[in-house]
């Protein structure tokens, strides 16, 4: 079983509470979340189907979602991803992918309670 470090940037987070006030950051971060969880489970199923090119495009689309919400290392990962995808590295591609999920996972779940909201 391995464990993972989240890294939240609160900055990231409290910048866009003062942006958009706490209705519009609370309904921006949902939707962040949300899209995030989809889209770490589409990439599972392109890695499974063996679709790289689309498991490139998501992971990208992964990056800047996760940016905006100061997901750090979720964002960071993703990056590796698509660069193991640009190296044609099979066996790396799938090691950091799941890494990917495991990070992903906490850090929803860190977002959340950073928050103090409930799924």
């Amino acid at each position: 079983m391995h464990s993972e470090t989240v890294r939240l940037d609160p900055d990231k987070l409290t910048a866009l509470y003062e942006q958009l006030g706490e209705t519009g950051a609370e309904d921006v971060v949902c939707r962040a979340v949300e899209e995030m969880a989809v889209r770490l489970t589409h990439c599972e199923r392109l890695w499974r189907q063996n679709d790289m090119m689309n498991l490139r495009k998501s992971a990208r689309s992964l990056i800047a979602i996760a940016d905006q919400i100061g997901m750090t290392a979720l964002a960071s990962i993703a990056g590796d991803v698509t660069q193991a995808i640009d190296a044609d590295d099979g066996p790396a591609v799938a090691a950091i992918l799941f890494r990917l999920m495991r990070v992903g996972e906490r850090s929803l779940t860190a977002v959340w309670d950073e928050q103090d909201m409930t799924i």
